[in-house]
C-alpha cells in the first residue's frame, strides 16, 4: 500500500491530529481507506517504536498497557519537511476509499458470492466435462465484457 517510509509519515500525521495508540492508528487508516486497507499490527507497532526512537513522537501517560503517542516538535518539523510525501500518502488513502465505495456495493458482493457458490457447486460435480468448463469460462467472459461496456 505504501512506499518505503510512507507508513511512518501517515502514522505521524495521524498522531499529529490527535494522540493515538496502535489500535486507533490501524482503525483510522482502515476508515480513511474506506475499509479497503488496514495495516497489520506487525507493521504498525514497530513503526510506532521507530517514531519514538527517532524522537518524532513520545509516549503520553495513559492508563493500561496501550502506548498513547503524541507528536513532538521534531515530529512536526519532520512532517513539514516532507509535506509533499505526506500529502501523496494521504491522497492515496482517500483515492482507495473512493474506489472502495464504487466497487464494494452490497448487491455486487451478494451477486459475486452467488456466482462463486454456483461455480463451486457445478464444477465440483463428477459429470463435469472439458466442454462444461469451457462453456462456464465463455459465460464468465461474456458477462465480463457486458460489464465493461456498461
Amino acid at each position: 500500500m505504501f512506499e518505503s517510509g510512507e507508513l511512518r509519515l501517515v502514522l505521524l500525521k495521524l498522531i499529529e491530529e490527535q494522540p493515538r495508540h496502535g489500535y486507533d492508528l490501524i482503525r483510522e487508516i482502515e476508515h480513511r481507506s474506506g475499509g479497503a486497507y488496514a495495516p497489520s499490527p506487525g507493521v504498525v507497532y514497530p513503526t510506532m517504536t521507530l517514531l519514538l526512537d527517532m524522537g518524532l513522537a513520545e509516549e503520553e501517560a495513559s492508563e493500561g498497557p496501550r502506548k498513547l503517542l503524541t507528536i513532538t516538535e521534531a515530529g512536526r518539523a519532520h512532517l513539514a519537511d516532507r509535506a509533499d510525501e505526506v500529502a501523496t500518502a494521504m491522497a492515496r488513502l482517500a483515492a482507495l476509499a473512493k474506489v472502495s465505495a464504487r466497487t464494494d456495493a452490497a448487491p455486487v458482493r451478494r451477486a459475486m458470492q452467488n456466482l462463486k457458490a454456483a461455480l463451486q457447486d457445478r464444477l465440483s460435480q463428477e459429470s463435469v466435462t472439458r466442454e462444461v468448463q469451457l462453456e462456464v469460462a465463455r459465460l464468465i467472459d461474456e458477462a465480463a465484457g457486458k460489464i465493461e461496456r456498461l
